[in-house]
Order: structure tokens, then C-alpha cells, then sequence
């Protein structure tokens, strides 16, 4: 018996290999791995890596001489393109020959499953109704406001008090991704992590959280998909640790949705309750969630970490957005009842409307450093996009918004100038076409969550810049990007030197 199972798995496992083997063989056949074009060649051999510290600035200075601002990397079958008549091609003109597609929902399949932000078609557009209603009612909006202020007055400020009076230095980027993390969970899950508490603790959920996007994000970069896949059929290495941080996400997710079932949630406002009278399936209810968790948290902190990182190196930025809060909400702090002097007034819905120059600053610091750096999609039939170039079917097309944000075509002789007044017209905020600046995405996939991420950036970055110099040491450094599902600064943004601002009195 022992010698027929010994037979049975060696010619399993043969064929296992020489199976991998062949269709690894296919699928560089393929992507023509032996295309001899300068780009190609440059890709494959990192040439490229003495000149450019990140892959997108690389792509960004081949778009810029590429007189259609699209380029085609031959060997991922991948065309790149930062021409804003394509964009509006991709995600609103032909929308529906260029879906998410089955290579990319493979890829975050594990952790979003049937999640809005992976799939298509009827299942996309049945998320899409559900969380535009959501999101767009005055209740949820109310909740999610409340839900960022209560986490800024009773932990974003004391956090920065203790930090400024003890001399400390702060990691920006962790701060932030604390605070943001805290926030969405509380308005999507009712749940709190309590990741900003002083003693900074571990959350459980917030580390697998970041190990998933982070492995995902690595098998996105791979240049064969065979090479993940071989290693998760046999629960090797990334792969291994991937399914355990999954494993830890989606139980805490489970018991989480399994207790609220218990408790009722008919007089709850976070976005799990909501979903729960519409939907019965708790594991696409989970699904749902951990996508908006994806959504809400992350992006949010990368915007406010380069944010600070560019008023570091602007004061003059930072002294305008001051003026304007000073004469919109005034300059005095007012403790609260309990006269915790750790507590400010915050600016309230109606004054967000007013604070042109800070939101200019907001989306001109996006502009810059999207959070999220490229979005693919892969096409269902040939086509031709409006610049021209050719595109074959099941290939990927990208639209590159950190590449759009430094094109002199696009922005005018300055594009890498920091400069918010370009968003300012008469003394007043007017937005871009969203083809021209795509960090929202655009057209039927523009972001739902858009209005309630500004609302947050523009709560949180006001209260400290209201209370607290900010300085980031060493500002003028050449940022690099780890590899994650959004742009994350290798590193983090150390040494943070925060010192309480003297106000009037």
C-alpha cells in the first residue's frame, strides 16, 4: 500500500512539474520575452534602476517622450498610457471592453473574493447601486463625520500633545495609517482597533491587513503569474504567509458580522449594518467590507503623509492654508466642556465648504503623489485607442495618474511645482476633468468614496496644522515607493519633529 501511494505521488508531482513546465513555456512564447526593443530590454535587464529610484518614474520619462504619451512593454503584454483622451476612452467612452478582468480579479481574488473592487459585470453593478445609495444618504455621511472627529479629538491630537511635549520624533506615515485604519473600521465594521492609542499597540488585524495587500501587490509585479500560483498550489514561501494573513483577516471579518447577526443591526449606522438588510450571504457580506476597508484606509493615509511631506517643503503653502482656516473658523482653540486642553474646535461640515485653498492644496499634493500610482484594466476585444495605438484582446492597458501628474502637456511648464493656485479661479476651488486627473478614477467607476475621503483629509490635516508645526526632517529626500496596492513610502516618513504653533491671543 505504502509503495503504491509512494508511485501515486511521484507520478502526481511529475506531472505536476512537467505540466508548469509547458504551460510556463506557453506563456513566455506568448509575451515575446526575446522583443529586442530598447524598452524591453531596459525592463528585463533593470537598466534603468541606476537613473530612476521607482519603476513609475521610469514609465513617466518614457511617456513624456512618447509623442502619443502611450508606450507598450512588450514582454507583460502590457500597454501604459498617460494620455488623457485614452483615459476617457478606457473607463467611460468604451467602458465595457475594458474591465477589471480575470488576470487582476485572479490576483486579489484570496483576499477581496467577490468584493466590488473585483469583479465585473452584473455583480459589480449590483455592489456599485447598493453602496452609491449608501454612501450617498445624508445618515451615512453624518456617521462617517462623526466617526473621523471622535478619533481625531480623542486620539490624533493627544497623540501629537504627548509627541510635541516630550520632544518626540514620529513616524508620519504610521500615525497615519493608524489613524485612518482606526476610522474605517469604526465606520465600516462598528469595530475599533484602537491602533492610535498611546502605547501604539499591535493590532492583529491591521498587520495581516497590510502582509495581504502588501503580497498581493508582489504577485501583481510578477512578470509570470505561473511563479505565484506555482508556489500557492503548494503552500510555499509568500504564498504560505499570504493564505495565513488572509486566514486572520477573514476570521476577524467572520466574527465580527457573526455577532452583529446576534446582537441586531437595525439601529446601527456603520456600513456593515447597512449591507446586512440587503444582503444575507455573510461571506459576500465580508467580501463587500474588507473591500471598502481596502478603499478607505490606506489612501487616505499615503495622501496625508506626501501632504505633509510638500507643505514641509512649502511654509508659504502652509502659511496661506492658516490665513484662510483663520478667517473661516477663526484662530482660538476652544477646549471642550470638560476642559481637556488636548481638545480643539474642529471645523465643522458647513466651514469645509469654505476652505478653497486647503482643498486646492489637498488634490494638488494628489496630483503629485497619487495614492494609488496606476490602475489596469484588460480588454475583451481588439481596439484601437483614440491616439491610435492598437490594442489586442486579453491585453492589459494601464493609465498611469502619477505619471499624468508630472506630464508638461497635461500641466503647463510647471508640473512639478507644488503650486495649489493652479486649482484656484477667482478665489475659488475648480476641479480638473477627471481624465485629466484620474486619482478618483473617472466616468461609471468614479470613486463613491470620494467626497467622504476629502472630508476626512481636510478635518484631520486642519487640526494639526491649526495646533502643531509639522516639520519632516531631511523633506528634500528622493522618495521610494514599496510595493503595496498603494503608494507607500519605503521607509515610512521618520523623524517628524512636531513642536505645539503659539497662538494669538
Amino acid at each position: 500500500m505504502e509503495q503504491l501511494q509512494s508511485s501515486f505521488c511521484f507520478i502526481f508531482f511529475t506531472f505536476t512539474f512537467l505540466f508548469s513546465l509547458f504551460s510556463f513555456s506557453l506563456f513566455i512564447l506568448r509575451l515575446k520575452p526575446c522583443c529586442s526593443c530598447d524598452v524591453c530590454t531596459a525592463f528585463l535587464s533593470r537598466s534603468w534602476s541606476p537613473e530612476f529610484v521607482n519603476l513609475s518614474d521610469w514609465y513617466t520619462h518614457l511617456l513624456r517622450k512618447s509623442p502619443t504619451g502611450t508606450i507598450h512593454i512588450h514582454v507583460l503584454n502590457n500597454i501604459i498610457t498617460a494620455n488623457p483622451e485614452n483615459v476617457e476612452y478606457m473607463i467611460k467612452t468604451n467602458f465595457d471592453n475594458y474591465p477589471k478582468g480575470k488576470a487582476f480579479s485572479t490576483i486579489l481574488g484570496d483576499l477581496l473574493g467577490k468584493g466590488i473592487f473585483n469583479v465585473d459585470g452584473k455583480c459589480w453593478r449590483f455592489q456599485r447601486k447598493m453602496a452609491s445609495l449608501e454612501l450617498g444618504s445624508l445618515s451615512i455621511r453624518s456617521h462617517a463625520l462623526n466617526v473621523v472627529v471622535d478619533e481625531i479629538e480623542s486620539r490624533l491630537i493627544p497623540f501629537f500633545s504627548v509627541a510635541a511635549d516630550k520632544g518626540e520624533a514620529l513616524d508620519l506615515q504610521d500615525v497615519f495609517k493608524r489613524f485612518s485604519f482606526d476610522s474605517i473600521c469604526k465606520f465600516s465594521f462598528g469595530l475599533d482597533p484602537g491602533s492610535l492609542k498611546p502605547e501604539l499597540p499591535v493590532s492583529e488585524l491591521e498587520s495581516a491587513f497590510d502582509r495581504s495587500s502588501m503580497l498581493c501587490a508582489e504577485r501583481a509585479m510578477a512578470t509570470t503569474p505561473l511563479v505565484w500560483k506555482f508556489k500557492r498550489f503548494f503552500n510555499l514561501g509568500s504564498e504560505k504567509k499570504l493564505k495565513e494573513s488572509i486566514r486572520v483577516v477573514k476570521r476577524m471579518a467572520d466574527e465580527v458580522i457573526k455577532k452583529r447577526r446576534q446582537s441586531g443591526f437595525s439601529k446601527t449606522n456603520d456600513l456593515l449594518s447597512r449591507f446586512m438588510g440587503s444582503i444575507s450571504d455573510d461571506d459576500y457580506l465580508r467580501d463587500i467590507v474588507i473591500s471598502f476597508l481596502l478603499a478607505g484606509r490606506d489612501t487616505v493615509a499615503s495622501a496625508l503623509t506626501t501632504f505633509f511631506l510638500l507643505l514641509s517643503q512649502n511654509p508659504k503653502v502652509l502659511q496661506k492654508i492658516r490665513e484662510e482656516s483663520g478667517r473661516v473658523i477663526g484662530d482660538d482653540p476652544t477646549q471642550d466642556p470638560a476642559g481637556d486642553p488636548t481638545r480643539e474646535k474642529l471645523p465643522a461640515f458647513g466651514d469645509l465648504r469654505h476652505l478653497h485653498y486647503l482643498k486646492a492644496a489637498l488634490h494638488e499634493s494628489m496630483r503629485l503623489y497619487p495614492p494609488v500610482q496606476f490602475d489596469s484594466k484588460f480588454a475583451k476585444q481588439d481596439d484601437v485607442l483614440p491616439d491610435g495605438t492598437f490594442v489586442r484582446r486579453n491585453s492589459r492597458v494601464t493609465y498611469h495618474p502619477y505619471a499624468m501628474g508630472r506630464m508638461e502637456r497635461i500641466w503647463g511648464s510647471d508640473p512639478l511645482e507644488f503650486k495649489p493656485e493652479r486649482w484656484i479661479r477667482d478665489g475659488v476651488f475648480m476641479p480638473e476633468s477627471a481624465y485629466k486627473y484620474p486619482v478618483y478614477q473617472g466616468g461609471v467607476r468614479v470613486c463613491l468614496g470620494k467626497e467622504m475621503s476629502l472630508m476626512e483629509m481636510k478635518i484631520a490635516s486642519l487640526s494639526l496644522i491649526r495646533r502643531f508645526d509639522v516639520q519632516v526632517v531631511n523633506p528634500d529626500r528622493i522618495l521610494r515607493f514599496s510595493p503595496g496596492l498603494t503608494a507607500n513610502v519605503s521607509g515610512g516618513m521618520p523623524a517628524v519633529v512636531v513642536r505645539r504653533r503659539e497662538l494669538p491671543e
